[in-house]
């Protein structure tokens, strides 16, 4: 009976997140979740806080991250990079596409992908505006989609990269070794088809005759602190050290040099802050600390470990696929926490694992609600006063992530 009721309470929790009835944060539904399972006694204080403490170096990674961002945001670094962007297509919306799907590939790989969702989103809306663009979604709907094509570049693209790992974050000479290609080939299979998709687009014509903002001392500053924090994240995943502290470090650095430079009340960047992330993150945490006790874990575990003993081929491409699915029926962070619990409690072949990652960054592509990067860019995109449908990205995302999937997936025998 307890088993049910926990599945039960899971299962609401994580549709109030994907759904958001009411309009209401989708952290409300996960920390009432979590107080449900307590409350019933359906896990324990100590359980709980262990579900809690696991997501540790991820609430840590986000901060940085955010703070980082929104401190670029506030002294308009990405509009200045997205004026670039502008400036430099001269007049060609197939040259503006690509270069914003490369600032779009930066931005992601280096300061993760709910940044790319959250910041980059309006900038290219202010920059296309600025062209005069008739039909902006075309370009918008990159910050979507290479938001979750780029998230396995690095470990510190995607913060569901340290969920699935934990502490058994492959070095950074590994994670290449493993990621590099198949990240290349889902990032240019995606561009391709996205490109394809949107063709209509580029008979479009844009200004030329946009002035370019000129970046603030504050905003050079920004710069120097994201080549920095790259630089220090790069060298702990060299090192093998776990990620978060030094990326607090690195935002918290960089965001005090930058306002104390400007003179500018730091209320500012702090209340830009998305801060309903981190409960949101620690309630699926307990979530998925108490579907663990329903023996769920060692269920699919056992499924791996045969599926292995089977194929690995197969397995490879069964453990990609399902992940892929899984983070579109309940988002990337449960699914993520999930998988990364199965990982962690049996002895996985590299391929597998890698194919499992991949499923769960790339996956998301298919729809509205698969990945939280992808819902703060629905936000950002309604704010523009732009919308889409659920329909529509699925009919695009289904054959967009379906052809990288499959890209990136076969690219793990290079």
């Amino acid at each position: 009976m307890n088993n049910i009721l926990i599945w039960i309470i899971s299962f609401l929790a994580i549709a109030g997140v994907i759904i958001r009835p009411f309009k209401v944060t989708e952290a409300v539904y996960a920390i009432s979740g979590a107080a449900l399972l307590l409350l019933f006694q359906l896990i324990s204080p100590s359980d709980a806080f262990y579900g809690v403490e696991k997501g540790l170096d991820v609430y840590l990674f986000l901060t940085g991250m955010m703070l980082l961002a929104e401190t670029a945001r506030e002294e308009k670094l990405f509009d200045w990079l997205a004026a670039h962007a502008t400036l430099r297509a001269n007049g060609s919306s197939g040259k503006l596409f690509l270069l914003i799907y490369l600032v779009g590939v930066i931005v992601t790989t280096f300061l993760s992908n709910d940044a790319t969702a959250v910041v980059l989103t309006p900038a290219v809306a202010a920059a296309v505006k600025a062209a005069k663009v008739e039909k902006p979604l075309p370009y918008l709907l990159i910050c979507a989609f290479i938001a979750n094509a780029a998230s396995f570049m690095l470990p510190i693209s995607n913060p569901a990269n340290l969920v699935i790992y934990g502490k058994h974050m492959p070095s950074l000479m590994h994670w290449l070794s493993l990621f590099l290609i198949p990240s290349i080939c889902a990032i240019t299979v995606t561009y391709f088809m996205l490109r394809f998709s949107q063709r209509e687009c580029f008979k479009q014509k844009i200004r030329t005759d946009i002035s370019l903002p000129e970046l603030s001392p504050g905003g050079k500053t920004a710069l120097i602190g994201i080549c920095g924090t790259a630089a220090v994240l790069l060298a702990a995943s060299a090192w093998n050290i776990q990620l978060g502290l030094p990326t607090l470090i690195t935002g918290v650095t960089t965001s005090a040099i930058v306002l104390a430079r400007a003179r500018k009340n730091p209320v500012n960047v702090i209340k830009g802050i998305s801060w309903a992330v981190l409960p949101l993150v620690a309630g699926l945490f307990v979530v998925v600390e108490a579907l663990n006790k329903t023996g769920m874990t060692q269920h699919l575990s056992a499924m791996l470990n045969d599926a292995i003993a089977r194929s690995e081929t197969a397995a490879v491409w069964l453990s990609g696929t399902v992940t892929a699915v899984a983070c579109n029926l309940m988002n990337n962070l449960p699914a993520g926490l999930i998988a990364g619990n199965v990982l962690q409690s049996t002895h996985t072949p590299d391929m597998v694992k890698s194919a499992v990652l991949i499923g769960i960054d790339l996956g998301p592509n298919l729809s509205i609600t698969g990945s939280l990067a992808t819902i703060l860019w629905l936000v950002a995109l309604r704010r523009e006063g732009q919308a889409v449908n659920a329909w529509t990205f699925l009919k695009l995302g289904s054959v967009i992530m379906t052809a990288a999937l499959i890209v990136a997936i076969l690219s793990l025998w290079i």
